[in-house]
């Protein structure tokens, strides 16, 4: 009886300690706030994984007063999971090449990433490589991450939702999707017009802040790498790396945290000279921003090369015209 009494109390013990170690992993994180939202928001299909993605960007935020750690797989299936609900709240399946990858043994490779107070982590993901999106309808879609990986599914965190429009597939002619304007959902692509056009079109939409409009001209891959450190990672980054870093840059720019003079928005501007050869060129533009008190006037030099008979923006410097 003694022993049966010492072996249940044994256990008991074992448990608590276990459920206890598992609220204080838990509590690293409770500090830890996850958002997401569309990346490049666009007309999304069932199927099409690559054709027309759904790219999402995850943001980790540390809301703490102290470091914040967390592990990041290399291979992000291990790091977080999508979920799609109906309206009736049905949960949608997997994709078969998410349930392949963690039904097989394999080794996890991860980093160890550590952001400090009010910092934020961000990243972009294809929905699609997780959930199977096979019918149109609107569904409501969030993440949940694992800052301990996938293995330690009882230690997540859950993001805000949002709601996601799949709608009929289109005709077979239109089944390469681009970016579309906001209003008129119509198929963005860009057009063999001249450097001065590509640039007004270009300051335009930054001014209505169509995103997608916004990069149409522009050579992102050159414009991240005028930035040395950043050209340097990107040499010795593999091609799925190179990708991100890509992702990375544009997530970056639209949220104004790097390179402010590119994306800042002119309160009115005058294309001031364009000279172009056949391959190169350069425009120059007056640009004049409001503030409450003063405008400040600026000199833009863009320049623009072509490629397959599309001129695009790879770079460009600012000039400094004092204020009015």
């Amino acid at each position: 009886m003694k022993r049966s009494l010492f072996f249940i109390i044994a256990i008991f013990t074992f448990f608590a300690q276990f459920l206890t170690a598992q609220v204080y992993k838990s509590k690293d994180f409770q500090n830890a706030k996850v958002n997401i939202k569309y990346y490049d928001r666009t007309m999304y299909f069932p199927g099409m994984v690559d054709d027309n993605p759904i790219y999402v960007s995850i943001s980790v935020v540390n809301t703490g007063t102290e470091t914040l750690r967390f592990k990041l797989a290399d291979d992000r299936m291990f790091s977080l999971d999508f979920n799609a609900y109906t309206i009736k709240n049905t949960s949608l399946p997997s994709t078969q090449k998410l349930i392949t990858k963690r039904s097989t043994n394999r080794t996890v490779y991860f980093r160890e990433l550590a952001i400090e107070p009010g910092e934020t982590y961000s990243f972009t993901e294809n929905v699609k490589d997780y959930i199977e999106f096979d019918e149109p309808s609107i569904y409501y879609l969030e993440l949940i991450f694992y800052p301990e990986l996938y293995r330690e599914k009882n230690i997540e965190i859950t993001s805000n939702r949002l709601s996601l429009e799949i709608r009929p597939s289109p005709s077979a002619a239109s089944a390469t999707i681009l970016p579309v304007e906001n209003k008129s959902g119509a198929l963005l692509k860009p057009e063999s017009i001249s450097p001065d056009k590509v640039i007004e079109q270009t300051i335009i939409a930054r001014q209505k802040s169509l995103w997608d409009q916004y990069f149409l001209y522009m050579d992102l891959e050159q414009m991240m790498l005028r930035n040395s450190e950043q050209q340097r990672r990107y040499r010795a980054a593999s091609a799925d790396e190179r990708s991100r870093m890509l992702e990375n840059y544009k997530s970056d720019l639209m949220q104004n945290r790097i390179d402010y003079d590119i994306v800042s928005i002119p309160e009115k501007f005058i294309i001031e000279n364009t000279s172009y050869s056949q391959t190169d060129g350069s425009v120059t533009v007056i640009e004049w921003f409001k503030y409450p008190n003063f405008r400040e006037k600026k000199r833009y030099v863009y320049k623009v090369r072509q490629r397959d008979g599309i001129w695009q923006i790879y770079d460009y410097n600012v000039t400094n015209l004092g204020t009015e």
